[in-house]
């Protein structure tokens, strides 16, 4: 039997692990046990009643988290001429296109986010094997397959937060740090929590968000009364 640091006890103690808390009490949980020496990331995991095998059950968005995520996001742009002078203004890291499908399949992989023109993704498209199973292919639905690619810069800079359900329908993501002030990570939350409640797939049926819980990086997981987070639980 593994053995439990001496720190995650105390995390752990006093908690019930069967209670669910209201969204602010759970917050203010969070904060007072995390302990780590590092800004830990707050972070949500949701389960849906959905079953992603099936292409009317997928869930998949974006959330533009209202206070920002607390991370730095290195954004890579697949673009040419006046656009790709109009991401590097927007404060893209890397801006490309031939150069920078070389640099990826070489294994060269140093950014977070990639965002694409349109009319790149048929070279965007020799990535997919590379770029997909690490959630970075460029897709439009989530606003980074776009002309506007400043403002897909700024978005992703600004605390744009990408979600997609896993194959035991749970969707989990960052949606902030422990310094945050209380009510910026209740904000930020509910935004993430009421993106994922606009993105129900048609195929959908019965109780849609079924559990919501937070935890730090290094804390422990808290139930969250889903009343608290959204009207539509």
């Amino acid at each position: 039997m593994a053995r439990i640091s001496k720190r995650v006890a105390a995390s752990r103690e006093g908690l019930d692990r069967n209670a669910i808390y209201g969204v602010e009490d759970a917050v203010k949980l969070l904060k007072a046990r995390a302990t780590a020496k590092f800004d830990e990331t707050v972070e949500i995991a949701m389960n849906l009643g959905v079953d992603p095998r099936h292409a009317d059950q997928m869930v998949r968005g974006v959330c533009n988290l209202p206070n920002g995520s607390g991370r730095t996001v290195r954004v890579a742009v697949f673009a040419r001429g006046a656009k790709a002078d109009e991401a590097k203004a927007a404060g893209a890291d890397i801006v490309g296109a031939e150069d920078l499908l070389e640099q990826i399949q070489g294994g060269n992989i140093n950014f977070d986010r990639c965002i694409a023109t349109p009319d790149m993704m048929g070279l965007v498209g020799r990535l997919g094997k590379v770029l997909g199973p690490r959630g970075l292919m460029p897709n439009p639905r989530v606003g980074t397959v776009t002309m506007d690619v400043a403002g897909a810069v700024g978005a992703a800079k600004g605390g744009a937060v990408e979600f997609r359900v896993e194959k035991a329908g749970i969707i989990h993501a960052g949606v902030g740090k422990v310094s945050f002030d209380d009510g910026k990570l209740v904000e930020n939350i509910r935004a993430f929590v009421d993106a994922v409640a606009k993105a129900r797939p048609t195929g959908a049926k019965g109780t849609y968000i079924q559990r919501v819980a937070v935890s730090s990086t290094m804390g422990p997981g808290l139930r969250v009364e889903l009343g608290s987070v959204t009207a539509a639980a």
